[in-house]
């Protein structure tokens, strides 16, 4: 296995859960090693792209003995690949100021997790790393980190940024979607983190053309065949012919014409209030869609966090690199505590896996 094989998981804001989920689903696959083969560890051949010093706070939370958890620095990417169970490698590539404390805004903590972000989307557009995990940052606390960090929304347009810097294109030509992802739906975003406003705004029909292309290129990678696409309406009832508005009449459904045209299986528009139940997988893995498009942010995230966030995965489509991360924030409410649930970046970490192998 090469070098390019090992995942990086960047430990978001030092002051939230990030860091103390990754350490405990590093202790989790050290407790079950027993139970599971080597190559059946979630965390294997991964590392975090952080600071030794705030992973050894993190995993002091979930080991308070310290005996079965050990984080070690590591000098290299390449070196996670021999890391045995119950060690947490680092590397070291960026530094706190000082020991920040739980639960706070603060905008060392928005840099430091502004720059650990920056150094592993560089190392995976050049190949240096298989995929990007990156554990909850806080926008607030990046915003207030200052430049450059200050021009991101969050994660989703740091990264879009840096890719298209890399490929030497205009952002406009970079063109990513946000995927929500559970073990039952899946849900792609037209729109992202903009007001509802901006967001009626952004339904165009260039812009759901788009959405339509990139979600039909990346699942089809995934699930090895066109995915069926379900795209959810607008307005109340998809419109109602006209009665309750005419985005569905005069922009959705002509992109879903033109996609049709290019191959792409788009169904739709239907009511927005029922297609994402058209979508749920059933207990015998059957769905009548494969992913459902929504038009903005709430529309479509709000479906599948309320079926739970422990395992629900944001991946980041139409990227030159992988990137998933935990579909759940910074919990600054439970922060230090110790009792954060780490199933979500396990979740993600698998869907990583998965997507770049």
């Amino acid at each position: 296995m090469s070098q390019s094989r090992v995942i990086a998981i960047t430990p978001g804001d030092p002051c939230g859960i990030g860091p103390e989920i990754i350490a405990r689903a590093f202790l989790d696959d050290f407790k079950a090693t027993s139970q599971r083969k080597a190559d059946e560890q979630i965390t294997r051949h991964c590392f975090v792209a952080g600071d030794v010093g705030l992973m050894q706070k993190a995993a002091l939370l979930v080991d308070p003995g310290g005996l079965q958890l050990k984080v070690v620095q590591i000098a290299k990417a390449s070196e996670a690949l021999t890391q045995p169970p119950g060690v947490l490698p680092v590397l070291q590539v960026a530094s706190l100021e000082a020991n920040l404390p739980w639960g706070q805004v603060d905008a060392r903590a928005g840099r430091f997790a502004g720059e650990c972000v920056m150094w592993a989307t560089q190392a995976a557009l050049k190949k240096q790393i298989a995929a990007l995990v990156t554990a909850p940052l806080h926008k607030e606390a990046l915003s207030a980190a200052g430049a450059p960090f200050d021009a991101f929304p969050g994660h989703t347009e740091l990264l879009q940024s840096e890719a298209a810097r890399h490929v030497g294109v205009p952002l406009a030509q970079m063109p990513v979607r946000m995927m929500l992802a559970n073990d039952e739906l899946r849900t792609v975003l037209v729109s992202i983190h903009v007001s509802l406003r901006q967001a009626l705004d952004a339904v165009t029909y260039n812009n759901v053309l788009e959405s339509l292309r990139i979600t039909h290129q990346s699942l089809s990678l995934v699930l090895d065949r066109p995915p069926k696409i379900g795209v959810a309406g607008l307005n109340p009832h998809a419109g109602e012919g006209g009665l309750f508005g005419r985005e569905e009449i005069e922009i959705i459904e002509p992109a879903l014409q033109t996609a049709r045209a290019e191959g792409i299986l788009a169904m739709g528009p239907y009511a927005p209030d029922t297609v994402f139940m058209r979508a749920r997988k059933k207990s015998d893995g059957a769905a009548e869609f494969d992913v459902v498009l929504a038009m903005y942010h709430d529309q479509g995230l709000i479906p599948v966090k309320y079926m739970g966030l422990d395992q629900g995965v944001n991946v980041t489509l139409g990227l030159p690199l992988v990137r998933t991360s935990p579909d759940h924030g910074t919990a600054f409410d439970i922060a230090g505590q110790g009792v954060a649930d780490a199933a979500s970046i396990r979740a993600a970490i698998r869907m990583a896996r998965q997507l770049s192998d």
